[in-house]
């Protein structure tokens, strides 16, 4: 029998991509797993949801808004499956890409795989991809700890694991991913597959978190910094730091699988034609 898997998505007012990941979601080759999203206060999702009967979704609706690792925590609490798979709401998986996460762990307990950073225009509220950049590099951890390579979304790990280590740690904040892959790798087999099977949506005007440099950015660093012991490191341009010879030497070879076409979703296509209806209608 196969293990079951739990996707746990934390969800904050963006039911547009949302939908496009429940539509890559239901193209998975592999087969059985649950969806846990956990709206954190934001607009109903509920007509997305509706959209993906064919998915065993769990809807968590939280009356304010907590923030993403709380949010993330209470959809691991909530899991059942035997492994946990993370994504983003506004992140997307290719349709191979839980078959071999899953294989992976047949030798291992956490599994990341290489991702395409992806840039979108946003027409009609679709998302379009206008630029796309490989990311993939070698598994160092002694490297890890001073540029994190590990890409969250799309990762799959042993549930037990939670047990061992405890949950997400909500006061390094932006950093929880970080923090999360040092504890997990401290206390359990990690492997990295090279296939750009996620699609990390990144945007080039500054509302991604990893461009915000912030005073409140600063403190959750120093407290990475703190628990782990890494020392003072500097917060600079995600795209300079690529860029920095020891961050360049550890570029990697990757299977890269994407054709580049965007995600339709279900919801988007609703949407669509209940505007068609509409303006046949003379409604707008």
């Amino acid at each position: 029998m196969r293990p079951s898997v739990s996707v746990v998505i934390p969800t904050y007012n963006r039911p547009y991509p949302l939908a496009e990941l429940l539509e890559a979601l239901s193209r998975q080759t592999y087969k059985p797993f649950e969806v846990i999203i956990v709206n954190d206060g934001g607009v109903p999702v509920h007509d997305v949801v509706v959209l993906y009967p064919e998915l065993d979704i769990r809807l968590i609706d939280r009356r304010d808004n907590e923030g993403h690792v709380a949010a993330r925590n209470a959809g691991v609490q909530a899991a059942r499956g035997e492994f946990i798979m993370l994504c983003d709401d506004d992140d997307l998986v290719l349709p191979c890409h839980l078959e071999r996460m899953v294989a992976a762990l047949e030798h291992a307990d956490f599994a990341y795989a290489d991702a395409e950073i992806v840039q979108y225009r946003t027409e009609n509220d679709r998302r379009i991809p206008s630029a796309r950049f490989l990311f993939a590099y070698e598994y160092d951890l002694e490297a890890m700890r001073t540029f994190s390579t590990y890409v969250p979304s799309g990762s799959v790990y042993r549930k037990a694991l939670h047990d061992n280590i405890g949950y997400f740690d909500a006061s390094v904040h932006h950093y929880w991913d970080w923090d999360f892959f040092l504890r997990a790798a401290a206390a359990c087999r990690v492997t990295r597959v090279a296939a750009a099977t996620v699609l990390y949506a990144f945007s080039a005007d500054g509302d991604n978190v990893s461009r915000q440099l912030d005073d409140k950015r600063r403190a959750y660093l120093r407290r990475l910094c703190e628990k782990h012991g890494l020392g003072d490191l500097p917060m600079k341009n995600f795209w300079l730091l690529l860029d920095e010879p020891e961050v360049a030497k550890r570029r990697a070879k990757s299977e890269v699988l994407w054709d580049g076409k965007p995600i339709v979703s279900r919801f988007w296509m609703q949407k669509k034609q209940d505007g068609v209806d509409k303006r046949f209608w003379g409604l707008l």
